[in-house]
């Protein structure tokens, strides 16, 4: 059965796009058939994988499909590819600026959403916001799974310390986080991060099985 997995927040630069590509290397590499929707009306993840293959002087793009949407279409779009029984994960990376009808409509197609948000008192306000926003949908989407993903945080955190940070915004919290390092805001979309692999195991082990 097919799996949304969506990145959503209130404001850009929280890390959803660096975290989505990084998630669906990770998956390819691991054999998954994917697809990576991005709503962002600049279309920066295809302009990516464009520069990439033309630095690698390849004519055919042959890795996973990434495929731009918008806001007010995308729930209708993952819907369709839900029905065609082909990939094993949907990854949304949605726009900084959606609008209130197009994450309630993205929310009730997901099977999880990912709040991303560092410990920065701004981000957390957003966060805190977003939860708020989005938990509603679980009322009418009861397979809907709700996780802040921590983000850009000093290695050197631990990972209780950053949930007594993030207890106040009242959402399930992934079990790992980000380490703020180039080496996860700088991703390719043909060649997977291998040090990403603890977090996106995480992220699929709440996907499939939900908080323990």
């Amino acid at each position: 059965m097919t799996k949304i997995i969506s990145f959503i927040s209130r404001k850009g630069g929280t890390g959803k796009t660096t975290n989505a590509i990084n998630l669906a290397t990770y998956l390819a590499k691991k054999k998954n058939n994917i697809i990576l929707v991005e709503t962002d009306p600049n279309y920066t993840i295809n302009s990516l994988r464009k520069l990439e293959l033309f630095k690698l002087k390849k004519k055919k793009d042959t890795y996973f499909p990434i495929v731009g949407s918008e806001d007010h279409r995308v729930a209708t779009e993952i819907k369709k590819l839900t029905l065609q029984n082909t990939f094993d994960y949907i990854i949304v990376d949605s726009a900084g600026k959606t609008t209130d009808k197009g994450i309630k409509e993205l929310c009730l197609a997901s099977d999880l959403v990912l709040i991303t948000t560092s410990l920065t008192q701004n981000d957390l306000l957003v966060a805190y916001q977003t939860v708020q926003d989005l938990q509603p949908a679980q009322e009418v989407n009861k397979d809907l799974q709700l996780c802040v993903l921590p983000n850009r945080i000093h290695s050197r955190t631990r990972v209780r310390t950053v949930k007594e940070v993030l207890k106040n915004l009242n959402a399930n919290i992934l079990n790992t986080y980000v380490p703020q390092r180039k080496v996860f805001t700088s991703p390719s979309t043909i060649n997977p991060e291998w040090r990403y692999r603890n977090i996106a195991k995480e992220i699929i082990k709440f996907v499939d099985h939900g908080k323990k």
